[in-house]
């Protein structure tokens, strides 16, 4: 299938393009100009059992008993297939859900190959298999085998490298992978088999099957699934979690967030200012780490909201395949309308807003908000308790540092958050402090040799980092007695 092709009618299962059972496609449409950018397949439960079934013969077939040299042989070769489509991946995904180019071509682009030569070369260098002397005598071998048959459900925010952070370690690890990408960047995942095809990974390893609410649910509760991996809201992560537990199934959940950035009285507010649009407004807001919650000193707090507002304001808005554009438009009709409810809860409850608030008069077609900005924001206030999911910020005073940190914590969700400081000591006793999975230091960027992940209701487990290959495998004892 030519990788350039718009539409994308068929499933990739068992190696093999394959027309959905029941004939289903969607929609594709782009954000910014509302029209169709194309149509692709829609699974239902008959496509899934099938992808199920093909990922559970790979296993038992070649790819059960390749080497660890062969796997990440296999993995340095999609990643090099990955690396080849990098732009064009980068503006299939742009178009589809509004990301400005200039961040899709690296997490979207380049980020996915990263993350697949940077498994292959962790599992070269470590051992899966060990031996242990025992505490009383004898010898413990204990071996890393592949969990499975793993079900990968990947939203539409950053619809490759969430996917990637679960299929490179899966692979890496010897599982095979059936991925259900989210409908709204359906077409985008289709190059993780035009990749994998080209690449030699054996049939049936990854399949991918796009669908909808119903097929996930299906997907996730199948009989012949060993482990999920999911990234998505917490509602559904809670669904999910609770099917997972009840069938004694493994899962890793990467939720929601609502990330406290706290500015410290000896902050550089120019660094600050000059950090904003990645840390708070990265992806147009539509960011699950994105530090919505900016806490200001109140010795400090008007210098804090003018450059917020400043900075904010002078944002460039418009086309996201434009390299100068910093906020380009939402996902959906329903995401707009959804920022916007939020919005006008703000005004409705009387918060102060310095900036934004509307669709921007000179965008007639395309699900643009204007990037907006919240003064004098109660910590309690809805739009600083609830994901937003959008270009939404707060900023809410502090006495001292111990209310800055009770603050931070003052939140159901707890993936992110940044400090703000001169005294990187300092910086780091206080990210010590706050009830996250991870934390900026005058700076937040996923690291791919790290752990990424929250706690509370953002989620459990962690992906990245030889971290995020551990869920993938399954640890087995071997008890050997005295020689």
């Amino acid at each position: 299938m030519d990788d350039t092709t718009p539409d994308r009618l068929d499933l990739f299962i068992d190696g093999r393009w394959v027309a959905p059972r029941h004939g289903g496609s969607a929609d594709v449409i782009e954000a910014a100009t509302e029209k169709v950018l194309g149509r692709a397949a829609a699974a239902t439960a008959p496509d899934i059992d099938a992808a199920v079934v093909a990922a559970r013969t790979a296993l038992e077939g070649p790819w059960g008993h390749y080497t660890t040299d062969q796997r990440a042989d296999v993995l340095d070769r999609i990643a090099a297939e990955l690396k080849a489509r990098a732009k064009s991946t980068a503006a299939l995904v742009s178009r589809a859900n509004g990301m400005p180019i200039s961040l899709s071509i690296t997490v979207n682009g380049y980020a996915p190959a990263a993350m697949f030569g940077y498994y292959a070369g962790l599992i070269r260098a470590e051992a899966d298999t060990d031996v242990r002397p025992g505490m009383f005598g004898g010898r413990t071998v204990v071996r890393r085998e592949p969990v499975g048959v793993v079900a990968a459900v990947t939203p539409w925010n950053y619809p490759q490298s969430l996917a990637a952070m679960k299929l490179a370690p899966a692979l890496a690890a010897g599982c095979a992978v059936v991925l259900k990408p989210a409908p709204e960047t359906a077409l985008d995942a289709f190059v993780f088999a035009d990749a994998a095809a080209a690449a030699g990974l054996p049939t049936g390893v990854l399949n991918i099957v796009p669908g909808d609410r119903e097929a996930g649910g299906h997907l996730v509760s199948h009989p012949g699934v060993d482990k999920v991996a999911f990234t998505g809201s917490t509602a559904a992560g809670r669904a999910i979690g609770e099917t997972c537990g009840r069938l004694l199934r493994p899962v890793t959940l990467e939720l929601g967030g609502k990330s406290a950035s706290i500015v410290t009285e000896d902050a550089d507010l120019d660094t600050f200012a000059a950090a904003l649009p990645e840390v708070s407004l990265v992806n147009n807001g539509q960011t699950c780490h994105a530090g919505t919650r900016i806490l200001a000193p109140r010795s400090r707090y008007d210098e804090v909201v003018e450059a917020v507002t400043e900075t904010v304001r002078a944002l460039r808005i418009g086309d996201p395949l434009d390299r100068g554009t910093r906020i380009g438009p939402l996902v959906s009709a329903a995401q707009r309308d959804r920022v916007l409810g939020y919005i006008a809860a703000g005004d409705r409850a009387g918060h102060r807003r310095t900036t934004g608030g509307s669709i921007p008069a000179d965008t007639p077609t395309g699900w643009f908000v204007e990037p907006t900005v919240f003064a004098d924001v109660d910590n309690t206030a809805r739009i600083a308790q609830e994901e937003i999911f959008g270009p939404v910020l707060t900023i809410t005073p502090y006495r001292d540092e111990d209310e800055a940190v009770a603050l931070a914590n003052d939140s159901e969700y707890g993936l992110a958050g940044t400090v703000w400081t001169t005294d990187e000591e300092r910086g780091i006793a206080l990210a010590d402090r706050i009830e996250s999975g991870t934390v900026g230091v005058n700076h937040y960027a996923l690291d791919l040799a790290a752990p990424f992940g929250g706690v509370k209701a953002s989620g459990l487990g962690r992906e990245l980092g030889p971290e995020g290959l551990a869920p993938y495998r399954q640890p087995k004892s071997i008890y050997l007695g005295t020689r």
